[in-house]
């Protein structure tokens, strides 16, 4: 394994950054004023030009109101942006398409103002995740000449890359292909990496031999070295490309999300249905009796994207028709895999009028969960109801498509 690189860190050209936007005091944009609130956090995309980043805006109320792009915000460097929130911070993550990305860091000042910490290059990175005060970033080949992955160790509390090493990704697939990993999640004090093998060649680059099989690399942290590799053979691979597939529960079991989504030349090629799985806590293996059919269950639809809402509860993202296997849903769900009920969410725009649907979303501490959702009229938050599997309209952003939401609190 290779260890921490100083002259790789010398190369991030780290600044360190800090103030406040022109606009910051008492906009409705950005947060302001004289007494500190927590503020939610929204990323949208404005919808004016083409080729534009997205702008960071804040509000106080997800259930009314509006806010716009225009004259708001803090507007990002790069069209293509990713986010995770940790330790109370905001990171901000650009996908350079193969080139170094920046990683920006935002918090709220003693006023609720958002103002940004530091911003430095990395690696366009395909996988991140919140593990202990980190954040845990994997650039991941989908070459076969080059079967590695470089992991990147972010300190949140200085946000710098504080360790980095390499994962031979050939030696946890079958032979002649490779792994790529889908996601990476903590599960106690180990990270678990879910992956799908690839060909990485022959102008088939994502497909597959192994279509109906699942598999999850568990590694020590912070080291990251490997301890073992559970697999699964009663359904497909975990998660999709950018896509978290695992979420733990209260208790510590882990619950792996299935689109039955593999190819092969571009073609779904899984004869394994839509489910959920389960490894219970403190377990290397998955639990044999517990499979939730989300197809059976839905009537045909398989899972996109899931967010966990305490409880048992998720809110799932469905989709009809296996055409892609990164195609994402239009229909919203709310599932509850201790008693593996399905019920369709009520309230929400019809399906032939949503535009998108975020996959970033955030859960209030009551358990409503807030998605944003763009139709051909605007883009809104809605606040789904675990309990009752409705949805209210809530707060709308005005000039642009929303793409992420999260909450910060203020500095003390």
């Amino acid at each position: 394994m290779k260890k921490f690189d100083f002259y790789f860190l010398a190369m991030l050209a780290f600044s360190s950054l800090t103030g406040c936007t022109d606009d910051d005091v008492d906009n409705p944009g950005t947060g302001g004023g004289e007494e500190a609130t927590s503020r939610y956090i929204i990323a949208a995309t404005p919808v004016a030009s083409e080729g534009v980043a997205d702008y960071l805006l804040t509000a106080s109320d997800l259930t009314e109101g509006s806010i716009s792009t225009t004259g708001n915000g803090v507007e990002q460097d790069g069209t293509y942006r990713y986010y995770v929130t940790n330790n109370n911070k905001f990171f901000s993550l650009l996908y350079g398409q193969g080139n170094p990305g920046a990683v920006t860091t935002y918090q709220l000042d003693d006023k609720g103002n958002l103002v940004m910490l530091s911003n430095f290059q990395s690696e366009t990175v395909q996988a991140f995740a919140p593990v202990n005060d980190d954040v845990l970033m994997m650039k991941i080949s989908r070459s076969a000449d080059s079967p590695v992955a470089n992991w990147y160790r972010l300190d949140t509390e200085t946000s710098q890359i504080v360790d980095q090493g390499q994962i031979n990704t050939a030696e946890l697939a079958p032979e002649g292909e490779q792994a790529f990993f889908s996601w990476m999640t903590q599960v106690g004090d180990k990270v678990y990496a879910p992956f799908f093998t690839v060909k990485g060649c022959c102008s088939d680059t994502f497909g597959t031999a192994y279509p109906d099989q699942a598999w999850i690399a568990v590694y020590s942290y912070p080291e990251l070295e490997l301890e073992t590799i559970i697999e699964d053979d009663r359904t497909s691979f975990i998660g999709r490309y950018f896509t978290n597939g695992l979420s733990v529960d209260e208790a510590g079991d882990a619950y792996a999300f299935s689109s039955g989504v593999a190819a092969t030349n571009g073609v779904i090629s899984s004869t394994k249905p839509s489910a959920v799985t389960r490894i219970n806590s403190g377990e290397r293996k998955f639990d044999e009796t517990y499979l939730f059919d989300l197809e059976a269950a839905s009537g045909g639809a398989y899972v996109t994207n899931h967010i966990y809402a305490g409880n048992g509860n998720f809110v799932v993202t469905m989709a009809e028709e296996k055409t892609s296997a990164y195609a994402t849903g239009n229909k919203i769900a709310v599932i509850n895999v201790y008693d593996e009920t399905f019920e369709w969410v009520t309230g929400m725009p019809s399906e032939e009028n949503i535009l998108s649907i975020t996959t970033n979303n955030y859960v209030s501490e009551d358990g409503t969960v807030h998605i944003g959702v763009t139709t051909e009229e605007s883009s809104y938050v809605y606040n789904i109801n675990v309990a009752s599997a409705t949805a209210s309209q809530g707060l709308e952003v005005q000039g642009g498509n929303i793409t992420a939401i999260s909450k910060l609190d203020p500095i003390e």
